[in-house]
This record gives C-alpha cells, sequence and structure tokens, in this order.
C-alpha cells in the first residue's frame, strides 16, 4: 500500500510527510523545494486486539503501545503540482508520473490562503483552499484523459478489426498504470457512456470518474494553527466533496520531535501530550501553543488524515494471524506478532496468501477465536484473530 502526500507547492506537504514519518525531508518557505520524490513509512493506528482479549502482546511486523497497534504504511512524498502540470509546466510531468503509484491521496492544503497560484508566499487570505482542491482533481482528470486521447484511434481501429475485444479491456491496458480494477472500469464505463467516438467532454467524464476511483483524496486542511485557516474549514468544509481533516503538520512535527528527545510523552494521534523533562521558558510556551491548537482541532489531524486514507478511503481492516489460535500466538511463542492491513471484503483463503503463498497453495481452513471452523470464502471482519490450517 502507497499512500500520495500531494499538492500545490509550498502549502506544508513536506512538513506533513516528515511529520507523518520522520524522514528529514528538506522544508523551506519556496516553491518546488520537493523535487525527487521522499519515500518514508508511517503508521495506521488501530486498536490492538491484545486490549479486547486482555493478553500482554509481542509484536512482529508492527508496534503497540498503550493498547495502540501501529502498522507500517508506505508514504510518498511528491514535487508539488501547479496549474498545468498535465502540459508540462513546473514539475509536472514528473508529479503526475510519481502519483499514479499511490492507492490513496492526502491532498495538503493551505487552508490559511498563504500562497498563490503558483505556491508562492502571498499575504494571509490571498488564496483559495477551495480553488486549490479544485484544481488538483482537474490536473489529475486532464492528465488521464490525456493518456486516452493519445490512444484513441489506435484502440478503435483495435476493436474494429476484432470484433471480439472489448471496450474494457482496451481501457483497462491502456490505463492500467494507474492501478484501476478491470471491474473499476466496467463500472465507469456503465455510468459514462463512453466511447472512442466519446468528445473531450466525455472523455474527461470518464477520466474524472477513473480518478475518483483509483486515487481516493482526503484533505489535509493544513495550518489550521493560524486562526485564518480554522475560519476557512469551519467555513468551507461542508463544501468540499472528499472527507477532510482540520491538520497543523508544523505542531504534529515539533511534537514527534520533541518525544524522540524524550522531552514529552505522546504517541500520534492523541489528543494531549504530557511534559516529562524541564524545558525553558520559550520551549513551554511553544508547547502550550500548540496544546491550545490541539484543544480547539481535537488533535494535530496528520494521524487522523493518514487513517482516513488506509480504513476510509480503502477500506482496510485489521487482521492477527496466529499459528496456534488457543495461545493466540507464532510458532515461537510470540503474542498476536502481526498485524496486516487488508481490504474489507478479503477472504480466508486470500488472506492466507498474504501471509504466505505456500499457505493459500495447501490451504485447508481456520479458526475464529472460539475455535469455529472457517471456510475458505469466510469475509475477514476488523479484529479479527485467525489461525490458518494448510497442508504442511
Amino acid at each position: 500500500m502507497l499512500i500520495g502526500v500531494a499538492g500545490k507547492t509550498n502549502v506544508g506537504k513536506t512538513t506533513f510527510f516528515s511529520a507523518a514519518t520522520m524522514v528529514e525531508a528538506e522544508i523551506a518557505d519556496r516553491a518546488f523545494t520537493t523535487i525527487k520524490p521522499n519515500i518514508g513509512v508511517s503508521y495506521a493506528r488501530a486498536k490492538c486486539a491484545c486490549t479486547k482479549l486482555g493478553v500482554k502482546c509481542a509484536p512482529v511486523n508492527s508496534l503497540c503501545i498503550d493498547g495502540n497497534r501501529l502498522i507500517p504504511v508506505k508514504l510518498i512524498d511528491v514535487a508539488g503540482l501547479v496549474e498545468g502540470a498535465h502540459m508540462g509546466k513546473g514539475l509536472g510531468n514528473q508529479f503526475l508520473s510519481d502519483i499514479m503509484e499511490a492507492d490513496a491521496l492526502i491532498h495538503v492544503v493551505d487552508f490559511s490562503g498563504a500562497s498563490d497560484t503558483h505556491g508562492n508566499p502571498a499575504g494571509d487570505g490571498q488564496g483559495d483552499p477551495v480553488r486549490d482542491i479544485e484544481f488538483f482533481e482537474r490536473e489529475l482528470d486532464y492528465f488521464i484523459a490525456g493518456i486516452l486521447e493519445r490512444s484513441l484511434l489506435q484502440l478503435k481501429r483495435k476493436l474494429q478489426q476484432d470484433k471480439q475485444t472489448k471496450l474494457e479491456s482496451l481501457i483497462y491496458a491502456q490505463l492500467s498504470g494507474l492501478k484501476i480494477s478491470f471491474d473499476q472500469i466496467k463500472d465507469i464505463l456503465k455510468e459514462t457512456a463512453f466511447t472512442f467516438d466519446s468528445d473531450r467532454e466525455a472523455v474527461l467524464s470518464f477520466a474524472s470518474e477513473a480518478r475518483k476511483a483509483c486515487k481516493p483524496i482526503v484533505i489535509a486542511a493544513n495550518k489550521c494553527d493560524l486562526p485564518a485557516a480554522r475560519e476557512n474549514f469551519r467555513r468551507l468544509k461542508g463544501g468540499i466533496n472528499a472527507p477532510a481533516v482540520a491538520c497543523s503538520s508544523e505542531s504534529e512535527l515539533a511534537l514527534r520531535r520533541a518525544a524522540q528527545k524524550n522531552v514529552i510523552e505522546y504517541l500520534p494521534g492523541d489528543a494531549d501530550f504530557s511534559v516529562i523533562k524541564e524545558v525553558d521558558d520559550r520551549q513551554g510556551k511553544a508547547l502550550e501553543f500548540i496544546r491550545d491548537v490541539m484543544r480547539e482541532l481535537g488533535n494535530t489531524g496528520v494521524q487522523q488524515a493518514i487513517n482516513t486514507a488506509v480504513f476510509d478511503l480503502l477500506g482496510m481492516v485489521v487482521v492477527y494471524p496466529a499459528a496456534n489460535i488457543t495461545h493466540l500466538s507464532d510458532s515461537k511463542g510470540n503474542v498476536l506478532p502481526d498485524a496486516f492491513l487488508v481490504k474489507r471484503g478479503t477472504t480466508l483463503k486470500d488472506f492466507a496468501g498474504m501471509v504466505h503463498t505456500a499457505m493459500a497453495e495447501r490451504f485447508i481452513g481456520g479458526f475464529d477465536l472460539k475455535k469455529r471452523k472457517l471456510g475458505a470464502d469466510y469475509i475477514l471482519q476488523d479484529g479479527d484473530v485467525v489461525e490458518i490450517l494448510f497442508r504442511k
């Protein structure tokens, strides 16, 4: 799974990325600070099964802190986007190529309105967050439409020459690099009535639906440590056609760094923190300012945006495999060692293949916590602990 952190240049997206991953990416108040994409690991946060089962777990592929399971997810921070990126403006071609690898997008938007359409610093309120959201989506739509338009005539000829070929098969082959599924293509064709004779408006309509299907977006309404941004978020949230989270990336990054230095106790996503080391007056005031921001927002919003992408947009659930369902352990005795993020609707046999290919090839069945037998078609539920049975 790959989550793209994207947006107009100079809106705080690299600060968001660094706060989420603790990767030391270059951060500056200028356009195009990020040229080559930064890649790092963050975590989806969920309640660990150990809390419900009353056991002490021993995580191997993830972390458990105070009953919170932190499951690794990969993030990519791509070059900033400008209007006209689909025509190669700015770092458009690189941006659009990099971002198409992502399964979902966190669109970081400066809700204080402190940057112009090119990402250059401007006075607070001069920018328009809603316009930024609209142009970002439009650039992706134009990019996808361009992929189709460049091949419409060639694909039309293929369809005419081979009557057995299906329209959806040709389009799927053309757009497979977007991480879009064949079934999604079929559904979009039914909704849009797209053909190879469609005009530009119809092509754009198809591209827009394809983008929504394969690149779902959560809006990280950034810089909400500023009153202007908080006011804009309250005023505009209802008019945004995507899930939106009020964020303060700078606050999150400051907290993560302070926790790293053992100045505070803080877990990403918490609503507060504890100061555990003496700080000077300047540090104390900075921490109190952040605390006030968190009271206003509920938290810094960074972890919430990641969780929204993973659990809401991508529909993931957390599943724990156990070699021994009685002891909830692996073969080495580690209790609840692994936590997997799997798509809602995943069957037990599909999951067996995710754990190890040999398990799927030699699959027999499984057990749940109550030691009830599970078949290959059992649909995994969030928080399930399962033992997979397979021929040795």
